[in-house]
């Protein structure tokens, strides 16, 4: 079975059947066979003892933290046993935890792809929904001050006459490999080394499909128009808590007018060149993309491998349906046609 990517592991049930229920919130944060993850100015608490993992405590050891209020999160239950998230950011000083035996608060993103997929998931939990109750303590509607509901998957206005209840936001971002013929089409941000290269990427806006968001964004970007938008896979991405949406699409030229705004360059390179910048993925000069940890790298990978998503079926099968065919222009889909097919 292939490896998830980074972040997209899962071990814990989320329960969100239970989490609605303060009693047994309450019970489970006091069982002694609860395990929960220290987070302190969004660094996870990891052990380093025998290779990283999450350096789970119990409840007694986190207790003056609950007690204080500090944020806490119901992750979820796996094999029967309750964990949680908590900010203990109140520590004064990190490297000297209330305990000896605590391991290291160490960033996310530099830890995560030393850990199994399912811590690396929870990481991804934790850190997105710690860091989304630091950001809305207050109401967006009339700014007083909100209460923590649902084992932290909520929070609700105090003032009674308001009541507004909020809930986590994830953003959902288009990240899009563009291929034309053996070429594929690469950008640099504006804070990028030199010879770091990346997929187009951008946010998702309200009312817009992933597609249509595709197809503006590399517009904007390039001034490529690009169609056959195929979806590849997602990644959570906890910074602050985004979904990374890996898509590949087509290019209908290669006429590059980048967006300086946007971008230092874009330009298209081959796969010898792709193959290459991968190999480079994890030094620190040299002309490369990002690690194995981002998206950018697996969908180059897949086209590199030439395991772009596409149908198959077994011999002798017979496949019908329809598709609908995207005519974009100028960043735009201009029409769409529907066309049924029988094979």
């Amino acid at each position: 079975m292939k490896k998830p990517i980074v972040f997209a592991g899962r071990d814990f049930d989320r329960a969100s059947n239970l989490r609605t229920d303060p009693n047994w919130i309450e019970q489970k944060t006091k069982d002694p066979s609860s395990r929960f993850l220290p987070m302190h100015q969004l660094k996870a608490l990891i052990s380093l003892k025998e290779g990283a993992r999450i350096d789970w405590r119990g409840y007694v050891e986190v207790e003056e933290f609950v007690a204080a209020d500090a944020a806490q999160i119901f992750l979820g239950i796996n094999d029967d046993v309750s964990h949680f998230a908590i900010d203990v950011s109140a520590i004064e000083n990190p490297k000297r935890p209330p305990n000896e035996d605590w391991g290291k608060f160490i960033d996310v993103r530099s830890v995560a792809p030393q850990l199994s997929p399912g811590e690396a998931g929870a990481l991804a939990q934790a850190r997105s929904m710690i860091d989304w109750h630091n950001r809305h303590r207050f109401c967006a509607v009339c700014g007083t001050h909100t209460q923590v509901q649902e084992a932290g998957y909520s929070r609700k206005c105090e003032d009674s006459s308001c009541g507004a209840t909020h809930f986590p936001r994830t953003d959902p971002v288009a990240i899009m490999m563009v291929t034309h013929g053996d070429k594929c089409l690469l950008g640099q941000g504006l804070n990028f080394p030199g010879d770091f290269y990346s997929c187009l990427a951008g946010f998702i806006e309200p009312g817009e499909t992933i597609e249509e968001g595709v197809i503006r964004e590399v517009w904007e970007e390039s001034r490529i128009e690009v169609t056959n938008v195929r979806y590849h896979q997602s990644q959570p991405w906890p910074f602050p808590s985004s979904l990374m949406i890996g898509c590949f699409a087509e290019a209908l030229s290669e006429e590059i007018t980048v967006d300086r705004t946007e971008l230092n360059d874009a330009r298209w390179f081959s796969r010898e060149e792709v193959r290459m910048m991968l190999e480079q993925s994890t030094k620190p000069t040299g002309l490369r993309i990002g690690g194995p940890i981002a998206l950018a790298h697996q969908l180059a990978k897949a086209w590199i491998e030439e395991s772009a998503p596409v149908a198959k079926r077994a011999t002798g099968a017979s496949v019908s349906g329809s598709v609908i065919l995207i005519r974009p222009r100028n960043g735009r889909i201009s029409t769409a046609t529907m066309i049924s097919f029988a094979a």
